[in-house]
């Protein structure tokens, strides 16, 4: 039995970032950049508009007041998307929206509020000649023409993860598709003769399969391409033929199957196709992890992670393993936990010398944060995991830790924190 670390350095040193592809924008939300981007434009491409108002030369209304306001000719009026057909000149105005190209001869903007555009409209007269009541300074109101991106402007870095903002950056320069890292695929199989597919009908001494859709979710959330390849029965021949069906993919993941008893046959299939490293993690839930190398002819060998049945068991097993794989494969920082210390408020009693994760409900109160056991820590039981939102770790070198001391939490969802 090795430690949780020994197991996470021997999956990872079999894992490479995966090559680069190019993808529409729209749909490289969280890979990695793979090249330095740079703009071809501006941004803005030309100066415009910031308020709807009226684009004038600023000498003009050097002693504007409301008292002695200026009086100009408004020659025309420019939409958005329009390109300006008339200089303005010291004695004229044109009427502007929001975005619009500033015209020859302007250098700032008046806003509506700052004229009597509301008043002539109100009487229905015509905005032919318009008052500015207030002093104007040149460029208010203006949007210079590169303001936000100039021209050749480094606005991506190799390396850089993709969100939202920086897909609305990169459409606002006009690029369609940029290069990065390859998002894995991942075949997902879940083992035993017990199981079968939501949906269907439940006869006695039957389960239904979850395992394979909350890995697969997990999977998809860490930004993979799960490939759901079903269920094996405790059978050499079909566990071998699911495993086959998985060649393909950048890793394959399986459920049960690598413990101890009589149909625990993923390990012997592993062995067969390939070579074990481990069998066994000191840590609780999910000491059965098998994790191997499966041969391909002419081709490079795929992983194998094997996490054990129990579906607690399962999502802690990938949460620590299979995530930091699936990531390095993405070319993305192993993710750094979220540790924090609480106080804890029921007891964990380590009866075997493995690192206990918890699942507990952390909660702050007089600027302190607390943690309780999410219900009964038993690895069958799926809907403490539903109810946590961290883990917390008890040491394998500690037999006991009870209410009141404190324990570090990994926190996997902090809106649930106040």
């Amino acid at each position: 039995m090795i430690t949780v670390e020994e197991a996470l350095s021997t999956i990872l040193s079999a894992f490479n970032p995966l090559p680069s592809t190019k993808v529409p924008v729209i749909n490289a939300l969280g890979q990695v950049v793979a090249e330095n981007i740079t703009s071809k434009i501006k941004v803005p491409p030309f100066q415009n508009s910031a308020m709807d108002g009226y684009a004038i030369t600023s000498n003009s209304c050097i002693k504007a007041s409301s008292k002695n306001p200026t009086t100009l000719s408004v020659t025309a009026t420019i939409g958005a998307g329009q390109i300006p057909n008339k200089n303005v000149s010291p004695t004229t105005a044109i009427r502007i929206m929001t975005g619009a190209q500033i015209p020859n001869g302007a250098d700032a903007v008046v806003p509506f509020e700052d004229t009597n555009e509301t008043e002539l409209l109100s009487n229905n007269l015509p905005l032919t000649k318009i008052k500015i009541y207030k002093k104007v300074i040149s460029g208010q109101y203006v949007r210079p023409a590169g303001e936000d991106i100039s021209l050749g402007q480094l606005i991506v870095s190799k390396g850089t993860i993709v969100n939202p903002p920086i897909i609305g950056l990169l459409s606002s320069v006009g690029i369609k598709s940029i290069s990065v890292t390859k998002r894995p695929t991942v075949a997902v199989i879940s083992t035993g003769s017990e199981l079968v597919a939501p949906g269907s009908r439940l006869s006695k001494s039957k389960v239904y399969d979850s395992n394979q859709f909350a890995i697969s979710a997990y999977v998809k959330s860490c930004g993979g391409i799960p490939k759901l390849l079903g269920i094996a029965k405790d059978d050499i021949e079909d566990i071998s033929s699911k495993i086959k069906q998985g060649l393909d993919a950048d890793m394959i993941i399986t459920s049960a199957g690598v413990s101890k008893g009589d149909y625990d046959l993923v390990k012997k299939v592993l062995s067969d196709f390939g070579n074990i490293h481990f069998w066994s993690v000191q840590m609780k839930p999910a000491k059965p992890i098998a994790f191997g190398i499966i041969n391909r002819k002419n081709q490079p060998p795929v992983p194998l992670l094997g996490l054990p049945g129990n579906p607690v068991s399962a999502l802690i097993g990938f949460h620590k393993f299979g995530k930091p794989a699936i990531y390095k494969m993405m070319n993305k920082p192993i993710a750094t936990k979220q540790n924090i210390v609480a106080i804890l408020e029921d007891a964990i009693i380590n009866k075997d010398n493995r690192r206990i994760f918890a699942r507990v409900l952390v909660y702050r109160k007089n600027n302190q944060y607390f943690a309780k056991l999410a219900g009964k820590q038993g690895s069958n039981l799926m809907s403490t995991v539903v109810n946590a939102n961290g883990l917390a770790t008890c040491p394998e070198t500690s037999l006991r830790m009870m209410p009141g001391e404190k324990i570090s939490v990994e926190i996997f969802d902090w809106s649930d924190i106040n």
